[in-house]
């Protein structure tokens, strides 16, 4: 760019003239001057203030939808305050219980609020008493219970079907005995009702007590309007039903009843105690990740503390208690936070440091390019600190309208309650921009000081301690300690390895890349050797100034940048692939395979079934088996071992065990199975659990129908697709002669495959094989629940006698937590603006020496070099260094994965307990280096092929200072 006449550029410091001639104003004059260039940077410095306040709020509503998403998990019952008091003896009254709910809620609303219309309260008996009615329900010959409850506005939750609800006066019972006080009034579920055997005007009566306690009337029925809305969660579930109440073995029913306010003050009679409760639904739609600590606080005074003592003065009420499950499942949340804490760090530390590098070299190269300018009007008197200033101006009039109107759009898209994280963050990365080119003009504008060349080495030095501290501390405590929020210092370990990398590859790509040009210059091409010199001597800097001073920042930087996207982006992309497999591999241990077809109990699969499966498009290895869990083994120490017996072919069983890592073995370890005397004893494998228990030897195995088989121990095995748990005891046997033995045992109850298995049409295929008359009479079992997740293992469709499970599905449900998704989501996030960072990187150093490089192409066209040598040329200059940065960035990202991969827990990632950190794998590195890199290339052979178009008679024309 030409430099603006010095007319047009007076001193800083110079007075203005004394004739009528005003000087033109600077900032106007500059900007007019560069509009390309003004534009630019505020473009710059607008997507990075944007980036910069929109981490922190996604980071803000991630963190609160997982939040929220992992207490609605609790249902009304974990996340409501549950509190109770005694009843009046005498007096009771709606107002009273409607009073003490309104003074309970005005201490709330602070950090946490109460959803008012949810509110559940009332009164109720405090145990319930047996009905001796001899017409009712006994099923094990124990007489049903009942609870009496009065829960106001109870009437807007239900229907009634027959009868009426209970009065709000008291209607005595005609004909009673002399002193027999009239029966209280209830309503019942219909449900509850038709279980029992009692209908309206039925009279239920409890066993008599001296004091003449009342029965009950059943004046009416009603069915729930919704039964899986949250008011009858928790102690209202025996109202919509009747709940199974066991004794034993023997089973009872419980019921409860509704009481109008006509008995409120009679419901006490009826067990001689009762209790006022409220249940206090907490909003958690209105929670927040950032203030979860103060709300924990408040819940935790509101339960006991300054806030219960207040209330107990408030009401009344001496013996006010309050319980609720919130603490709890706060400091879980807050564990789970702490542990998805890495991954979404991890990708925001990144893209900072990616982000960091391009502005200080948009600044570098701005001082680069205008070094000879300032120099001049330092020569013409202006001070230093005078022309800093100037260029501050400069900055401000482009960057801080940008950096407001990103900052605006990011709290426009992303609205969130928190405001000053992203204004902080804002701030630091406006600043960043505005003061990169001043500070570089001032370093420049600075008089030479002895001892710089030591600057560089200290600096390095010092980064280089750092790296091994953060590494030392992520090997000792982890990256995310327990009990504790994430160190910065520990969050930033790949972002310093990857910078140690960086400085590490600037001191070696200049001094490789002179090597290859002198191997180049010993051969008779020209290309090569001039493109290689000039990538060794740094072409990213022209340096018109003082020599030496401002070449080598520039040229680096860009490779820095590349090094740093890469490595962040590598090792972020093998936790994800880490956790993927992890994931992978305990789904598929819950389900038995990547699809199991199951029979119920130890009923034989439809004939044909497991063929037809094993011949599916996708399985790979088909596994038809015969299990049997009642079995038992006798002859170990303890006498007789129950244990879980598998009847299955030798080698498909062996492949499904390696796929499953539950083991290797031969299957040949299995052999002599078949076509042998029925008193040899047949080859068995032995659990690892089962083995410690028994020697090697021969036992008997007992099936649960009968009969007996005597097994030798042929081998041992760590765990069994026929049972999740890895220290099940289990006894697996080569189907054939032997197994025929055994009833049953030659029809496979059991399919597992392996493979890409399409859950739907293998459950298609299981309906059509279904008997028309078993689906009504047979039940289904229950699938197996994947451990540690709380619930089951994929769908099992309760229409089917025959459920299917698969792994994908597995998956799906370990991965369906919205903190994992926001984590991965940030990731990618963060890992797609690094690479459009150090992308623009490249593309500035690109730009800024196309002018010197335009120059030398027309040049050298003079002097016969063709088109498709001058792109040539172009890219032997700029490829060294990317290439560079790509092997570099492998490199360290494999490093990082090696020595911080074992100290990351990756189970809040992968939705169960895990004991392996990351592990090394070369397809997620080598996709974000080659994939950056092909990208940078592609960006540089466009630019090349451009550059080379240029006239030579434009770029000879006389005078050109370029």
């Amino acid at each position: 760019m030409t430099t603006p006449p010095p007319s047009a550029t007076p001193p800083p410091s110079a007075a203005a003239p004394r004739s009528g001639t005003r000087p033109a104003p600077w900032v106007r004059t500059r900007l007019r001057a560069a509009r390309l260039g003004t534009v630019l940077g505020a473009a710059l410095a607008f997507v990075a203030v944007l980036l910069a306040a929109a981490l922190p709020r996604a980071q803000d509503r991630g963190a609160d939808q997982a939040l929220r998403s992992f207490l609605a998990r609790s249902g009304a019952a974990g996340t409501s305050l549950q509190v109770t008091a005694p009843a009046p003896d005498t007096g009771q009254t709606t107002g009273a219980l409607d009073g003490t709910m309104d003074q309970l809620l005005a201490r709330t609303g602070s950090t946490f609020h109460v959803e008012a219309d949810s509110v559940v309260h009332g009164t109720r008996t405090t145990k319930r008493e047996s009905l001796e009615n001899p017409e009712l329900s006994r099923p094990s010959g124990f007489p049903p219970r009942m609870a009496l409850l009065h829960v106001r506005q109870a009437e807007a939750h239900v229907k009634m079907v027959e009868g009426r609800w209970p009065g709000s006066t008291p209607v005595a019972a005609p004909g009673g005995a002399a002193g027999e006080p009239p029966p209280l009034q209830i309503v019942l579920s219909k449900a509850a009702a038709e279980t029992l055997g009692a209908r309206v005007g039925s009279v239920l009566k409890s066993a008599p007590r001296v004091d003449g306690t009342p029965s009950v009337e059943v004046v009416g029925l009603y069915t729930p309007l919704d039964g899986t809305e949250d008011f009858w969660a928790d102690n209202l579930g025996c109202l919509a039903r009747a709940c199974e109440n066991y004794i034993g073995e023997n089973l009872a029913w419980d019921v409860d009843g509704l009481v109008g306010t006509g008995d409120l003050d009679r419901m006490a009679n009826w067990s001689r105690t009762a209790e006022d409760f409220w249940r206090l639904p907490v909003d958690v739609g209105r929670l927040r990740a950032d203030r979860l600590d103060a709300t924990s606080r408040e819940i935790a005074s509101y339960i006991a503390g300054p806030t219960a003592a207040a209330l107990t003065r408030e009401t009344g009420r001496a013996r006010l208690h309050t319980t609720s499950w919130l603490p709890e499942q706060f400091e879980q949340a807050r564990v789970r936070t702490q542990a998805a804490a890495p991954l979404a760090l991890i990708g925001p530390a990144g893209i900072g440091g990616v982000a960091f590098v391009v502005l200080c070299l948009a600044g570098a190269l701005a001082a680069d390019r205008r070094d000879a300018e300032l120099r001049l009007l330092l020569a013409r008197g202006g001070s230093r600190a005078a022309i800093v200033g100037r260029l501050v101006g400069e900055g401000a009039v482009t960057v801080l309208p940008a950096a407001a109107a990103a900052t605006a759009l990011a709290v426009l898209l992303l609205p969130t309650p928190r405001l000053a994280p992203a204004l902080i963050t804002a701030a630091a990365v406006a600043l960043l921009a505005l003061l990169a080119f001043p500070v570089r003009a001032a370093v420049l504008l600075s008089p030479a000081r002895p001892g710089g060349r030591w600057r560089r080495p200290v600096a390095e030095l010092l980064v280089l301690i750092a790296t091994a501290a953060a590494v030392l501390a992520v090997r000792r405590r982890g990256v995310g300690p327990v009990g504790g929020d994430p160190d910065p210092l520990l969050i930033a370990a790949p972002l310093l390895l990857a910078l140690c990398g960086g400085l590490l590859l600037a001191r070696l790509q200049p001094v490789v890349t002179g090597w290859l040009a002198r191997a180049a210059g010993r051969r008779s091409g020209l290309v090569g050797f001039l493109g290689l010199a000039r990538a060794a001597r740094g072409s990213g800097a022209t340096g018109t100034g003082t020599p030496g001073r401002g070449r080598t920042g520039p040229s680096v930087l860009p490779m820095v940048a590349l090094l740093i996207a890469i490595t962040t982006g590598g090792f972020g992309a093998a936790v994800l692939q880490s956790v993927d497999s992890s994931r992978l591999g305990v789904a598929r241990l819950a389900v038995g395979g990547d699809a199991v077809i199951s029979a119920y109990g130890k009923s034989p699969l439809p004939q044909g079934l497991a063929k037809a499966a094993g011949e599916l498009p996708g399985v790979r290895t088909s596994v038809p088996l015969w299990i049997d869990h009642d079995s038992s083994v006798v002859g170990t120490p303890a006498g007789s071992t129950q244990v879980t017996v598998v009847a299955a072919d030798p080698s498909a069983y062996a492949e499904l065990s390696r796929v499953l890592g539950c083991g290797s073995f031969d299957p040949a370890l299995l052999a002599g199975g078949d076509g042998q005397s029925a008193d040899a004893p047949v080859p068995a494998l032995f659990s690892a659990g089962l083995a410690r228990q028994a020697a090697k030897g021969t036992y008997t195995v007992r099936p649960g129908d009968g009969g007996e088989l005597r097994v030798r121990v042929a081998g041992v095995l760590d765990c069994t697709p026929a049972h999740p748990a890895r220290d099940a005891a289990t006894v697996v046997l080569p189907t054939g002669a032997a197994t025929a033995l055994m009833g049953g045992a030659d029809h496979p109850n059991r399919w597992f495959g392996v493979g890409d298995v399409d859950g739907d049409r293998l459950r298609a295929l299981v309906r059509s094989k279904l008997p028309a008359a078993s689906a009504a009479s047979t039940p289904a079992p229950a699938p197996a629940p994947i451990p540690g997740s709380g619930s089951v293992a994929g769908p099992a469709p309760v229409d089917e006698v025959y459920p299917v499970r698969t792994s994908a599905d597995a998956v799906a449900q370990l991965g369906s937590d919205p903190l994992q998704r926001s984590a991965q989501r940030l990731f990618w996030a963060s890992v797609a603006g690094a690479a459009g960072f150090a992308l623009l990187a490249v593309l500035l150093t690109l730009m800024r020496t196309v002018p010197e490089r335009a120059a030398l192409l027309a040049r050298l066209r003079t002097m016969g070099l063709r088109r498709r040598q001058g792109v040539a040329l172009i890219l032997a200059e700029t490829l060294p260094q990317t290439l560079a940065a790509t092997l570099g960035g492998a490199l360290v990202a494999a490093a990082a994965v090696a020595l911080l991969g074992p100290a990351i827990d990756l189970s809040t990632l992968v939705g169960t307990r895990v004991p392996d950190g990351v592990r090394l794998t070369a397809g997620p590195v080598l996709t974000q280096a080659l994939g950056l890199a092909a990208l940078v290339a592609a960006a540089v052979f466009v630019e090349a092929a451009t550059s080379g178009r240029r006239q030579i008679t434009t770029e000879l024309r006389a005078g050109d200072q370029r």
